[in-house]
C-alpha cells in the first residue's frame, strides 16, 4: 500500500537509485524526516539495498502508465535518469522518458522536481549529443509546469563515477598518452559529496518557479591537468603528448581498449569532452551555503575511497 504525505512527513520519490549519484543519495535521504519512495523496474533487486521504511514501487520511465501510482502523493521527485548506457538511440529515449515523467508528475500534483543535468553552452552549435540531450531533458521537465530545480554539472569526481573512472583507467594503464585536443578543453569538475549536498539542499528551498543552477568546484582545469594531478597523487609518472589526429571517434576506440567501459558510452562521453563545461552563472553560490572543494581535495577523497576497499584491482570492472 503506497502512502502519501501525512503527519508532516513529505513523500519524496527517487528515480535512478541504482545509478552512481542516486545510489549515493539514497542512504542520505533515508536519514531525513521524510517518506522515501524509490522507483524500480524490478523491485525485488532493490529491496535488500534499502531500509525497511523505504517504499519501493515498480515502474519504468519509458512506460507512462506505470508512473501514476509511483507519483501518487509525492511532494518532491528526484529525476536522476540517464539512458545513455543502455541505448545507441539514447536521445530519443531520454526525451520520451522525460516527457512521460513530467506529464505524470504534473498530473499527480508533484510540487518540485530536482534534476541533475550537464554543463555546456546552449548557444554552442557544436554542443555534443550527450550534453544537448541533458539540456533537452531539463527543458521538458520545466515546461511541464512543475517547479523544477535543474543542476548542471561537469565531470563528477568520485570512485564509481563513469567519467572519473575513465580518467583513472587511462592514467593507471598508460604511462605515455597520445592526447587528442579535448584534453586541453576547460572544465570545472565537482566532487560527488558536493553534488549530493546540492541535491539535498534543493529539497528544502522555498517554493519558487523553475531554476537552473550551474555547479562546479572552485577550480577551472583541463582533462589533461586532471590526469596529471591524479597521477601525482598516485605517485605515477605520466607523459602526455598532444597530437591533432585523434578524433572523438578514434579516441573512443582507444578508450575501449584500455577501459572496461562499453564502446558506445565511451564514444558519447568523449564527444562531450570537446565542449567547455565551466560555470558561467554563479547563482548557486548565492542561493546555497555550499562551497565546493577544489580538484586536489576531491581527488584525494576519491582515492581514500579506493584505499578503503580491499584488493581494488579485483573489484570487477574497476581499473
Amino acid at each position: 500500500m503506497l502512502t502519501s504525505e501525512g503527519q508532516n512527513r513529505p513523500c519524496v520519490l527517487l528515480t535512478g537509485g541504482s545509478g552512481y549519484v542516486g545510489g549515493r543519495l539514497l542512504p542520505l535521504l533515508e536519514q531525513q524526516d521524510i517518506t522515501l519512495r524509490c522507483l524500480a523496474r524490478i523491485p525485488e533487486k532493490v529491496r535488500s539495498q534499502v531500509k525497511a521504511t523505504t517504499e519501493i514501487v515498480q515502474g519504468d520511465v519509458l512506460d507512462a502508465s506505470s508512473l501514476d501510482q509511483a507519483l501518487q502523493g509525492v511532494h518532491t521527485a528526484y529525476y536522476l535518469v540517464h539512458l545513455m548506457s543502455g541505448s545507441k538511440d539514447f536521445e530519443k529515449k531520454d526525451r520520451q522518458a522525460a516527457t512521460n515523467f513530467a506529464g505524470a508528475a504534473k498530473k499527480a500534483g508533484v510540487r518540485r522536481i530536482i534534476y541533475l543535468g550537464g554543463l555546456g553552452d546552449d548557444a554552442d552549435p557544436n554542443l555534443s549529443p550527450h550534453l544537448r540531450s541533458r539540456h533537452e531533458v531539463g527543458t521538458i521537465l520545466r515546461n511541464a509546469g512543475v517547479g523544477t530545480i535543474e543542476f548542471r554539472a561537469s565531470l563528477v569526481i568520485g570512485t564509481g563515477s563513469l567519467s572519473f573512472d575513465l580518467v583513472k583507467a587511462l592514467t593507471d594503464r598508460l604511462p605515455v598518452m597520445l592526447c587528442p585536443k579535448w584534453l586541453s578543453t576547460p572544465t570545472q569538475p565537482i566532487a560527488v559529496d558536493d553534488v549530493l549536498a546540492y541535491l539535498r539542499a534543493a529539497k528544502d528551498l522555498p517554493p519558487s518557479d523553475s531554476q537552473i543552477f550551474e555547479i562546479g568546484s572552485k577550480d577551472v582545469t583541463t582533462y589533461g591537468d586532471m590526469i596529471l594531478e591524479y597521477a601525482r597523487q598516485r605517485g605515477l609518472r605520466r607523459w602526455l603528448i598532444s597530437v591533432p589526429v585523434l578524433t572523438p571517434y578514434l579516441s573512443s576506440l582507444w578508450l575501449a581498449l584500455v577501459t572496461p567501459t562499453a564502446f558506445e558510452v565511451g564514444k558519447h562521453l568523449i564527444e562531450g569532452l570537446k565542449n567547455p563545461t565551466v560555470v558561467r552563472d554563479q547563482k548557486a553560490l548565492d542561493v546555497f551555503p555550499i562551497r565546493p572543494m577544489g580538484i586536489r581535495e576531491a581527488i584525494q577523497k576519491a582515492l581514500a575511497v579506493d584505499k578503503a576497499v580491499p584488493n581494488p584491482s579485483e573489484r570487477g570492472t574497476r581499473p
